[in-house]
């Protein structure tokens, strides 16, 4: 299952991706439940609803003959699955081993200075924007502006103190996310929030894969490039610090709540390491892409 947040005709509905193409989710659940049935308009009230409106929609998604009727209109436009998340994107910095040792050779450290434990960032709700949406270069602010593709976490049942081993029973499913940074205003502030928090710079989408269709979260294929030359070629299996020992590090005096989205980080190959460094600059097309998971594309401007 694949929901999306969509909007049409000025208002936003909750969605899901089909072969199809997009089904408004919510028009097929109150076809099935009732016109007086309260049904959310996106992606973080299906997840706020719980279990039982979630069968409802595995249900009504199962019997394609009425989908027909319920599909999104053309020019509908997908929005990024969680718009305005409750809370910060919680990130992971330095999380693949390659993107560690390139980081390490590009600020002049030991190559094999790797982190104890997960280090964690946030990026504020102002920096997300879905696909199709524009980057702002932001070139007033930064000289140096980067990609990361990086896999979505979205939490589906809170909690605190969270055991690797229940992890993963905590997940809604999975997106991707691509951690636009500015390089030099994360070097001056000397430390990472300010780099990462500029506006437009969390493209997320394009929609979220429920769990139970993500055998692996470990065993993604995940590729990034720039106007079509691949930048970023590697595997979620390459992470330092897993899936269940990211939640079980975040939550660890923490409560992470239903809708919680958590950007796991990005493997080697991002600008700012090339030899010269290459940033990103208005016209260019930033693709990003994971098994299972769509292609998340989105241009930068000026």
């Amino acid at each position: 299952m694949k929901f999306l947040t969509f909007s049409q005709d000025g208002a936003m509905h909750l969605g899901a991706h089909t072969d199809a193409g997009i089904v408004n989710l919510g028009a097929l659940l109150r076809s099935a439940l009732g016109a007086s049935a309260q049904v959310p308009n996106d992606v973080a009230g299906l997840i706020d609803a719980g279990p039982a409106l979630l069968e409802h929609a595995r249900r009504a998604l199962h019997d394609t003959s009425a989908h027909h009727a319920h599909m999104a209109a053309p020019g509908a436009r997908v929005l990024a699955p969680l718009p305005r998340p409750g809370k910060n994107v919680f990130c992971v910095g330095r999380n693949y081993r390659l993107h560690i040792i390139e980081g390490n050779l590009a600020a002049k450290r030991d190559p094999d200075d790797f982190p104890k434990a997960a280090e964690f960032f946030s990026k504020p709700w102002t920096t997300v924007i879905g696909p199709g949406d524009s980057i702002q270069r932001h070139a007033r602010h930064t000289r140096i502006l980067d990609y990361e593709i990086e896999l979505g976490i979205v939490i589906g049942k809170g909690g605190v103190d969270i055991s690797r081993e229940s992890a993963l029973d905590h997940v809604f499913g999975y997106t991707i996310i691509n951690d636009v940074t500015a390089r030099d205003l994360q070097k001056r502030h000397g430390q990472w929030f300010k780099g990462k928090g500029l506006d437009t710079t969390c493209p997320m989408g394009p929609w979220v894969v429920h769990r139970s269709a993500v055998p692996d979260a470990q065993a993604l294929h995940m590729e990034l490039d720039v106007n079509g030359e691949v930048r970023q070629n590697a595997s979620t299996q390459d992470m330092l610090f897993d899936v269940p020992s990211i939640i079980e590090q975040l939550s660890a005096g923490l409560t992470l709540h239903p809708g919680d989205v958590i950007a796991t980080g990005t493997p080697s190959g991002v600008g700012f390491a090339m030899t010269p460094p290459r940033c990103l600059e208005p016209g260019d097309v930033i693709r990003a892409r994971i098994d299972g998971l769509g292609e998340l594309v989105n241009t930068v401007v000026e």
